[in-house]
């Protein structure tokens, strides 16, 4: 649960819920044309799943596109798929990269820090920076 809270604030401030749920508007909306204009889809919810499917590429072949607008959305709908989908994983993973990579420049400059301040450390304090020594040479 705490690594969706943290999946959750991270496509908040990198952008991305904004796509996702740009996203998802787009399939709505692509659905609810492919309703009118395709005879194998009876209802929304049937248009959204086809409008799923085909921007995951996954292509179960439940309904195929029959005439040239559904074929145009499918088109359309399967490349800003394949974006979205390639986009999403990409900010994440750039934005942990950078998160970790502040978080280990932040560790080292508190570390040394207290290396130049080492002759008024206490006791419990110079043990302290042994042992992160020592679990840092394990590695």
């Amino acid at each position: 649960m705490i690594n969706l809270k943290r999946l959750f604030r991270v496509m908040k401030r990198t952008g991305m819920i904004k796509i996702a749920l740009g996203f998802f508007l787009i399939l709505l909306i692509a659905a609810f044309i492919l309703r009118f204009v395709e005879p194998d889809i009876h209802n929304i919810g049937e248009g959204f799943w086809y409008c799923f499917v085909a921007s995951m590429t996954i292509g179960f072949s439940d309904f195929v596109a029959t005439n040239i607008i559904s074929r145009i959305i499918t088109i359309i709908i399967t490349l800003y798929g394949v974006l979205v989908v390639a986009m999403i994983p990409g900010v994440i993973v750039s934005y942990y990269t950078e998160y970790l990579r502040v978080k280990e420049k932040d560790t080292i400059s508190t570390f040394l820090e207290k290396l130049e301040h080492l002759p008024e450390l206490s006791k419990e304090e110079l043990v302290e920076i042994s042992e992160k020594v020592k679990r840092f040479n394990k590695k």
